[in-house]
């Protein structure tokens, strides 16, 4: 379940929303803010093709730029995890992390382990102040773990993903 941070800024209306972060309230604006509001973690191409089915013709540029727009402002988020491209949130209002299925891909947010940001420890700070940890749990989705799916063979892309979260353990790399 979100914090409570994140559901007060969910619930709050688009409009609002960008009025408050001082921006121009556009049709393309408010139609990416609905699309992620209805479903979460998209791409840009998921998100233009649910912006052109509310306004209809949108060139793909109007809609990068509000992505792009939004993003500054803080109003969406965006996650890149290994072997998808950008994705694209509306939860923002707090430091949450991201549970990935290896067969279907479907993402799913977690809230933070500790409730306060940055929500881990670094073993060495280097100096830094650190304000943010990005967490990703990778694994199988409830579906994937009762179909004939979990049987097949690990993907190069699967095998990428392994990699790094054995690297941000801080274990040995493979060889």
């Amino acid at each position: 379940m979100p914090s409570s941070a994140a559901r007060a800024q969910l619930s709050q209306e688009p409009q609002a929303r960008l009025r408050a972060a001082r921006l121009r309230v556009t049709p393309a604006r408010l139609a990416v803010l609905e699309a992620l509001a209805a479903d979460d973690h998209l791409d840009a191409e998921h998100v233009a093709q649910a912006v052109r089915a509310k306004l209809g013709a949108v060139a793909t540029q109007t809609v990068y730029d509000a992505l792009a727009t939004l993003s500054s402002r803080g109003l969406i988020g965006q996650i890149e995890p290994a072997g998808h491209n950008r994705l694209f949130e509306a939860r923002t209002a707090d430091n949450h992390h991201h549970v990935i299925c290896r067969v279907c891909r479907r993402i799913e947010d977690v809230d933070c382990a500790v409730g306060h940001t940055p929500c881990l420890t670094a073993s060495d700070n280097h100096g830094f102040l650190i304000d943010q940890a990005e967490v990703t749990y990778w694994g199988l989705c409830p579906d994937c773990r009762t179909t004939d799916q979990t049987t097949t063979q690990p993907t190069d892309q699967t095998a990428t993903r392994t990699t790094q979260t054995t690297d941000i353990r801080k274990k040995e790399p493979p060889s």
